[in-house]
């Protein structure tokens, strides 16, 4: 329940959990469902529920930059020509999940098998499964969608008495009935178990929207409001934690509680049991830092005691980016861009939505596909590729051999997304204003970057003995397309759009595309892709690349489990707890050692549902000050 704090800070907590977002609600229901474990929850958010732009499918993408994200930037990035990007993340209740465009999916088997074959021993596909199914709640489609929209799914795969609420979407864009056939067309075959072990291929997306309100389900709506009047799930919004007491005993440091601040005041709560840090993958790591684990060198410069020495905090940063190709439509197709650009088209739809949820406002973008690169990419370049893998510096050789057989001849791995729907979609590309055209986007996402940053405290100011404390942005560097790894991103890449424009110049999607708007036909010539003479010179997409990825929002990794390799290669084990520390666990999707070829949601509620049983095995006893 939603508590002010004068009743917070009177409580005795087993468990405090720092950040209600996807994973941090997740598991203060879980651990709540005994009644006699208590759990605080604080959120740095307000607690919302009748927001229109969060519950409205629609609307997607209207939160960010709000007040509702915390409206992180990236430095600037050499990569992408000096440009800073946007990096949104939830600040509300619900976290990123209330921010998130509701896409549903899981990555390959070969994803989560890595994370095993790095030591990390139950976080392989067969691990995770049954905390995917656990999270779920699928409701089938109705038969006479199913044929016409190509609405498949492997029941036996999915979770259906689950929380978060799955449906296939009310209606579609009018290119979605295109899709499947040009992608077929093309060699992608139809997947039609895409949720069981391989997303490879041409599938319609399931989303995290509920089919009884045609509303968003997600972390407030699922796992928060149904048991709201717990009295056992103490939760205090708009209070931002500053810090993690540690306590030292003997030879250890011990998580005993949390400084936050709330209404301008400095407050503290101890706990009995644990600290569960779910704050996500940019401020897991800032709070760790500020609580004085990490690397003495970047804590020392922002003046902070160094207590337990962990070298990768904040490291290992691994990010989804992307491209949007723009291309111009027919005019007549019903476009969600009519909604932004005329205000009476958007009163009609919230008027059609409000009276029946249908209409434009219950469209989702759900042309989905997933392509191994040996689809598309020379095999010359897929072996250059795995030769350089064998030299980089910085692989465990782990993680080298991971890397390495996704290159072999016969691999069959989603390791580049594609996602069309109509509308501009490209945050760069500024249209012709007032000259009646309408544009379609198609996505081109790459699924396991060998680009990898950092996120990290500040040094402290000139003038200032330390940092500015957590409400000081973290400096994050994802380092795209810098340096030998980020190079061959960039060389993949190449393909991945020259293959777009081959997608967009394919039956029977072609039909319905005048021309395309961006990179335009001047700067690179147009083409099936097959050939540079058709499609312009490889320096020409690679400077139109830097130009114009952005961040697919999918940061991971920076509180990573280090498997066998320990802290040398993460900050927490595989239960999830912080080496150096105990009673003190990161829950999130920092602690994704690898990336995965997927949207996050559905991984990060799934280890949310694992770790809230792994600390129930545990239930360490209780502990006063």
């Amino acid at each position: 329940m939603l508590v002010a704090l004068a009743e917070f800070v009177q409580r005795e907590f087993d468990y405090l959990v720092i950040g209600g977002g996807t994973a941090g609600l997740a598991v203060a229901a879980r651990l709540t469902e005994d009644p006699d474990i208590t759990v605080g929850v604080l959120e740095a958010g307000p607690a919302v529920t009748d927001n229109e732009t969060i519950n409205i499918p629609g609307y997607y993408g209207e939160t960010l930059g709000t007040n509702l994200d915390w409206q992180f930037q990236t430095t600037a990035q050499p990569g992408l020509g000096g440009r800073s990007l946007k990096w949104p993340r939830g600040k509300v209740l619900g976290g990123t999940s209330a921010l998130n465009f509701m896409t549903w999916n899981r990555g390959n088997r070969e994803d989560y098998d890595a994370w095993e074959q790095l030591g990390n021993t139950g976080w392989g596909w067969n691990g995770l499964l049954p905390f995917f199914k656990k999270t779920e709640h699928f409701h089938p489609p109705e038969s006479g969608s199913q044929e016409d929209f190509q609405e498949h799914y492997d029941q036996g795969a999915m979770g259906t008495d689950g929380p978060v609420q799955l449906s296939f979407a009310r209606q579609y864009s009018a290119s979605h009935k295109l899709w499947h056939a040009t992608l077929n067309a093309l060699g992608v075959d139809t997947n039609k178990q895409h949720l069981s072990g391989s997303n490879v291929g041409v599938w319609t997306n399931i989303n995290a929207v509920s089919p009884a309100t045609c509303e968003r389900s997600y972390a407030n709506t699922a796992y928060y409001q149904p048991n709201a009047t717990r009295q056992n799930m103490l939760i205090l919004c708009d209070t931002i934690v500053e810090e993690i007491n540690l306590a030292q005993e003997r030879d250890e440091w011990v998580a005993r509680g949390v400084k936050f601040m709330h209404g301008n005041e400095r407050h503290s709560v101890s706990v009995l049991r644990e600290v569960i840090l779910s704050a996500g993958s940019v401020q897991s790591p800032q709070l760790l830092e500020l609580s004085g684990v990490g690397n003495p060198e970047i804590l020392s410069r922002a003046g902070i005691q160094t207590k337990v020495v962990s070298p990768c905090v904040g490291e290992n940063l691994q990010d989804h980016f992307m491209t949007a190709m723009i291309f111009e439509v027919d005019p007549g197709l019903e476009n969600p861009d009519d909604l932004k650009l005329n205000e009476n088209a958007r009163d009609a739809a919230l008027h059609l939505y409000n009276g029946s949820q249908t209409g434009p406002l219950t469209v989702l973008p759900c042309s989905i596909c997933y392509v191994p690169f040996q689809h598309f990419v020379p095999s010359e370049t897929l072996a250059a590729v795995k030769a350089t893998i064998d030299k980089i510096y910085g692989y465990s050789p782990e993680e080298r051999s991971i890397r390495s057989q996704r290159f072999e001849p016969n691999a069959r791995v989603g390791q580049i997304e594609y996602i069309f729907d109509l509308g501009n979609w490209n945050p760069v590309f500024e249209p012709e204003s007032l000259s009646g055209k309408k544009y379609g986007t198609i996505l081109q996402i790459l699924q396991n970057p060998f680009s990898r940053g950092s996120t990290h405290i500040k040094p402290a100011m000139p003038g200032s003995q330390h940092s500015g404390g957590i409400l000081e942005p973290p400096a994050i560097d994802p380092k795209y397309y810098s340096g030998q790894h980020g190079e061959l991103d960039l060389e993949l890449m190449v393909h991945c759009a020259r293959f777009a424009n081959r997608i967009c110049s394919t039956q029977p999607l072609a039909s319905i595309i005048r021309s395309r708007a961006c990179p335009p036909p001047s700067l690179v010539n147009e083409g099936d892709g097959e050939s540079d003479k058709e499609d312009g010179n490889e320096d020409t997409w690679r400077q139109w690349l830097r130009e114009n990825t952005i961040s697919d929002w999918h940061p991971v990794g920076t509180c990573a489990m280090g498997g066998r390799r320990g802290i040398e290669a993460g900050v927490v084990d595989e239960r999830l707890r912080v080496y150096g520390v105990r009673r003190l666990r990161v829950i999130d999707a920092s602690v994704i050692p690898l990336q995965i070829s997927a949207h996050l949601q559905a991984t990060v509620y799934a280890i949310a549902e694992k770790g809230s049983s792994m600390i129930l095995e545990d239930r360490l006893p209780r502990q006063r000050v």
